[in-house]
């Protein structure tokens, strides 16, 4: 069975053989008053699909339900539905990965987030320049609100500059009350272990070889590659530090989130400290507010007194 617009193509088709449209109608059983109607789609759509073409041209990685939220914020009102329609009929498609193989497991993931600054995930991602150096990036995001905190960008990344990046955030954003990782020699590092003590956060190791236990971070690292940094060609560390810091505001500020309800996570944050949120969570943590490490205040890099 074939619609009524695919079998006026197909008289349309006869016609061009040599056929009459009076024959061509009655072979295909199409009666001829229909080949006059012409369809109020194509005018309704036609202010939509430029927007449509355009989104998706920037934003190759993007399935059609994240496009539609960048077209209602053009004004174009679309449902999932018709938006599905005129992704199909433009011929627009994520390219799909390759599948990787996954352990099953039933498991619950230990320690949820519930709130803001309850727990906080890191990890690293690799990569490579074009002069050929490589690239070792340290990802912190918050799992509650899923904002990407920060992502050092170096050559090579120790657990003394870790320290420094965390310690960093914690004098802008408060100490969250856990810190996830997996147990990565930066992670279970002495000097690491000390300063997480003193600074009175707990931390959330993963089980060895389960990395779906840290499954937000993993999902943000995957999306950082998937959307950047396999799209990049980074010239030298110095421009690899721009444009991954302009991909980390995007993603913050831009890019909504099917998770949260298709907000950004700067939304979702601003309206989670503005009241409650339809996700049954509790009220943000406070940050810690006495957080000192050997009788002495918490510097950061910048020398800023963490009080």
């Amino acid at each position: 069975m074939v619609g009524a617009r695919v079998r006026r193509q197909q008289v349309a088709y006869a016609e061009g053989r040599g056929l009459s449209r009076r024959r061509a109608c009655a072979v295909l059983s199409v009666a001829r008053s229909t080949m006059g109607y012409v369809s109020s789609l194509v005018a309704r759509d036609a202010a939509v699909l430029s927007p449509l073409r355009t989104w998706a041209a920037q934003y190759p990685r993007y399935g059609y339900r994240t496009i539609r939220i960048f077209l209602e914020r053009q004004g174009h009102a679309l449902g999932t539905d018709r938006m599905y329609r005129l992704w199909r009929q433009e011929g627009l498609q994520v390219p799909k990965k390759r599948p990787r193989r996954r352990v099953a497991t039933s498991r619950p993931r230990p320690l949820p987030a519930t709130a803001m600054n309850h727990v906080w995930a890191y990890d690293f991602v690799f990569d490579t320049c074009a002069d050929g150096r490589p690239l070792k990036c340290l990802t912190v995001i918050d799992e509650f609100t899923r904002e990407c905190l920060a992502i050092d960008v170096a050559g090579g990344i120790r657990s003394g500059r870790v320290i420094d990046v965390l310690t960093q955030l914690v004098s802008v954003h408060g100490a969250p009350r856990h810190l996830r990782s997996d147990n990565g020699p930066e992670f279970v590092a002495r000097a690491i272990l000390r300063w997480l003590q003193g600074a009175q956060i707990e931390t959330a190791f993963i089980d060895p070889g389960t990395p779906w236990q840290n499954g937000t971070d993993e999902s943000f690292n995957g999306k950082f590659r998937d959307q950047h940094l396999s799209r990049q060609w980074f010239r030298n560390r110095a421009d690899a530090k721009v444009s991954i810091e302009q991909w980390r505001l995007h993603y913050n500020e831009v890019r909504p989130h099917s998770s949260l309800g298709y907000l950004t996570p700067a939304e979702f944050k601003a309206k989670h400290l503005a009241g409650p949120v339809d996700r049954g969570r509790s009220p943000a943590m406070p940050a810690r507010a006495d957080i000192k490490q050997n009788g002495e205040p918490l510097t950061g890099p910048m020398g800023a007194v963490l009080q």
